[in-house]
């Protein structure tokens, strides 16, 4: 069925029959379609009843379709592309659109629209870090690699039209933009079509003189360099297969912009280049690799200086390839790299991805490396892209970051689930101290704004603010990265530094007189924390940053935390040895002891002693059958025995407390003592009948500094318990 219905206006009719080419052209996309549905008709019909538009316009579109055609696009995108070009200009899109065309196009359309509204809000591109975030937000606000794909078309389309145009004063600001933004953009997903030709064109635009020059140098066209190219990789192919070799191989010529730049970051001479005709090799292992060389050589006379091994010497971002330059049919240059699959592979996606080489600079956001991976795979798949586990980490990688633009245009990188005060703080540390409140595109939104990428933020700040206290709750959602939530708490610290200071030195006082310590000299010890003053020493114990023990374990001057000889020598008592039987028995010193012979208990079983007269400790399985028959009288014979696997030092530790006497005291004491890894040896206690002060004084085996510190914070806590500290 020809092209347009009879349903358009006669206004329309015969414009179209006024511009024969763009009717040809249309006839052709529309017989060409496949799918029944119609929807690259229906959208044309659609566009059709409107009122004409300018030839340029018509062949801007018919230039888009023609791209995407090429990168095998289905009915619906090219269906997207047709309506996103009839309401280009609308504020808002009819809502008939989802009944004519369903949800899958509405979407393709509306996240076309916001594509087009961060560009416009991203303004133009003058420094490469500005350039590189927009990059970086135009792929971030889309769900759907194709709406990039229709608009990097829609891009080189305007082009193709502008740089016919030299009377079109928009000409170099889009050429500047294509260049900084849509070419990269284009070279990382891998459509190197699209991308050399954006480039060129810009090129052209930017640069005619310099175009002109290295067109001329060229001495052909380059319909004419790629057909060169091409019957010199058919050649290479069957040469290649006659040699028994499998092998992938494929070229392409160098484009003008490529070539410009190589001879200006080069500083070569025209005639030094040897890759304005290039050809890969791909094979299965490395020494394929040398066997496909040796081929090359046998075939061309290789040039000198031009061989370069990057397997055998990997290049620092870990590229591995061989690259050598012959001399072809007709004595032009060629360049041939040779590689494995795997190798290919990384140099495509990897760290040494062609994208990063050309582009240059750090690309070390790996949530956005995934996200461009998963894009390109996606785009490889084409209409066979339903694999959903593919699709669902495409998603969830769009939600690990959130790129929101200020109203210079600038991008700001968050975290996901960041807030306009979280952006604040990102801008400056005092924008963020003295925020108030904040416009996201454009209208008033509480700081506890969830922000999205594409969003624009502006923040709205007071003369004389402070941060409120409430920002550092994790549940009223004011902030949600650590650089801001830390930010925040440093200017608490700071304000509350006096504070900070006296009770620091109340707690290190207490930690000291318990410990046994008294006073100790900290000046001493700043460098160990790196702090030039004793107030911050103290301020920082004060805040929470640094424990007590820690300041009480370096004045003691030992390297780990072991506990030196106070002023009382402590007498140093050794471990329990393990007996033959490897049974430990705590707190009643070395007994005999001997495995019963009725339950052979074996290391890991649950074991009991008895005392026995005159043959030590039999130990015994607890579930053994005598154990289980043992009278209430010899019951008391049984006692508490353990495996012994370790041995370790302890020292005996005098500890003194004082509190208000009552009901379960020592029961308490005991408890604590207990949980503690501890072994109390000897246990004294007073009580001053008249006062009603209980005084205790407990000797105990502790291993080192740490736990003595813990039993004596654990026995200042219980009730009535007025002071516990370590006696001298």
């Amino acid at each position: 069925m020809r092209w347009p219905p009879p349903a358009v206006s006669q206004e329309v009719y015969a414009w179209l029959s006024c511009n024969p080419q763009i009717r040809r052209e249309i006839d052709r996309l529309v017989s060409r379609e496949s799918d029944e549905t119609g929807l690259l008709r229906r959208s044309l019909d659609h566009l059709a009843n409107d009122e004409p538009d300018s030839q340029e316009r018509w062949q801007q579109l018919l230039f888009t379709l023609r791209y995407l055609e090429e990168l095998r696009a289905e009915p619906a995108v090219l269906a997207a592309a047709v309506l996103s070009h009839e309401y280009a200009d609308a504020a808002e899109l009819p809502p008939t659109l989802v009944d004519e065309f369903g949800d899958e196009i509405l979407g393709l359309l509306q996240q076309l629209r916001e594509l087009r509204r961060v560009a416009a809000a991203g303004g133009t591109r003058t420094d490469a870090v500005r350039a590189e975030g927009l990059r970086r937000l135009l792929l971030a606000v889309v769900n759907d690699v194709r709406v990039v794909l229709i608009r990097l078309c829609e891009q080189l389309s305007l082009l193709r039209v502008l740089v016919k145009n030299e009377n079109d004063e928009s000409r170099r600001s889009v050429a500047r933009e294509t260049t900084d933004v849509y070419a990269p953009l284009a070279n990382r997903l891998g459509a190197w079509q699209l991308k050399w030709e954006m480039e060129d064109l810009s090129f052209r635009i930017l640069e005619p003189g310099r175009y002109q020059q290295i067109a001329q140098m060229l001495d052909e066209r380059r319909d004419d360099r790629d057909s060169y190219v091409q019957r010199f990789v058919e050649e290479l192919r069957s040469k290649l297969a006659d040699a028994g070799i499998d092998a992938d191989v494929a070229g392409r010529s160098k484009h003008i912009y490529s070539i410009w730049r190589k001879l200006t970051s080069k500083q070569l001479e025209f005639q030094e280049l040897s890759d304005l005709r290039a050809v890969r090799v791909l094979v299965e292992d490395v020494a394929t690799c040398y066997g496909v060389l040796g081929q090359v050589h046998a075939l061309w006379l290789p040039i000198r200086g031009e061989f370069d091994d990057y397997i055998a010497t990997p290049k620092g971002n870990f590229y591995r390839s061989l690259h050598t330059a012959v001399i072809g049919p007709e004595g032009r240059t060629v360049e041939i790299q040779i590689r494995t699959h795997d190798m290919h592979k990384d140099a495509e996606l990897g760290v040494a991805a062609h994208w990063r080489y050309k582009e240059g600079g750090q690309h070390d956001d790996e949530a956005l490396n995934r996200r461009v991976l998963l894009m390109r795979r996606l785009l490889e798949w084409g209409e066979r892209s339903e694999d959903h586990e593919l699709l669902e980490a495409f998603a969830s990688e769009s939600e690990q970051r959130v790129y929101v633009l200020t109203p210079a245009g600038d991008v700001v990188d968050l975290p996901a689930g960041a807030t306009p005060l979280d952006f604040a703080y990102r801008i400056h540390t005092d924008v963020g101290h003295r925020c108030r409140g904040a416009k996201v595109n454009g209208r008033i939104a509480p700081l506890t704004h969830e922000l999205k990428s594409g969003e624009q933020v502006e923040v709205l700040t007071t003369r004389n603010g402070e941060p409120a206290r409430d920002w550092l709750n994790p549940h009223l959602g004011y902030l949600r990265s650590a650089r801001a939530r830390a930010k925040v708490r440093q200017w608490f610290r700071q304000m509350d530094f006096g504070r900070h200071v006296a009770e620091g030195r109340d707690l290190l006082s207490r930690e000291l007189e318990r410990l046994g310590l008294g006073s100790v000299e900290l000046k001493p010890l700043l460098a160990r924390f790196n702090f030039k003053r004793i107030e911050q020493l103290l301020a920082a114990i004060g805040a929470g940053d640094i424990t007590p023990l820690q300041v009480a374990r370096l004045a003691e001057n030992r390297p780990g935390p072991r506990l030196q000889e106070p002023r009382t020598p402590l007498k140093l008592r050794s471990a329990r040895p393990v007996g033959p039987t490897g049974i430990t028995i705590e707190g009643v010193g070395n007994l005999m002891t001997t495995l019963a012979r009725c339950c052979k208990p074996v290391p890991d079983d649950t074991v009991v002693g008895y005392i026995t007269r005159g043959r030590g400790v039999t130990i015994h399985r607890r579930d053994c059958s005598n154990m289980l028959r043992v009278g209430d009288e010899d019951r008391r014979r049984l006692i508490q025995v353990q495996w012994g696997f370790a041995t370790s030092s302890t020292y005996p530790v005098d500890l003194e407390l004082e509190a208000w006497d009552r009901k379960g005291l020592l029961r308490d004491i005991s408890a604590v003592l207990a949980d503690s890894d501890s072994n109390v040896t000897q246990l004294n206690t007073s009580v001053d009948d008249s006062t009603g002060v209980a005084r205790i004084t407990v000797t105990v085996e502790i291993a080192d500094i740490e736990v003595l510190s813990r039993i004596l914070a654990r026995l200042t806590i219980l009730d009535n318990v007025v002071s516990a500290r370590r006696r001298n």
